[in-house]
């Protein structure tokens, strides 16, 4: 099994190692997450809402989209939450 390498290398050094023929599978460590697939939906907001959205974005420091995700994540947790009733 190929030791790790302990310095991290950015994708162009990788890049050009590879291209140099060298053996570049200690940069990888064969650990991921499956990302399930994505489905784009369209969502008609006012212009309130928006405003509120895009003011708290950029207080947060993140995109709108991130936003709305995180509030989405939220309100579903606290609805699955509410349905199963009081841990014990």
């Amino acid at each position: 099994m190929p030791r790790m390498s302990r310095t991290k290398r950015t994708a162009d050094e990788i890049v050009e190692m590879a291209s140099r023929g060298e053996d570049v599978s200690a940069c990888f460590t064969n650990k991921f997450t499956v990302v399930r697939p994505v489905h784009r939906v369209n969502v008609d907001l006012t212009q309130g809402m928006l405003r509120e959205l895009d003011e708290r974005a950029a207080r947060l420091n993140i995109s709108r989209q991130a936003v709305i995700k995180t509030l989405l994540a939220r309100a579903i947790a606290e609805e699955q939450s509410i349905k199963q009733g009081p841990k014990k």
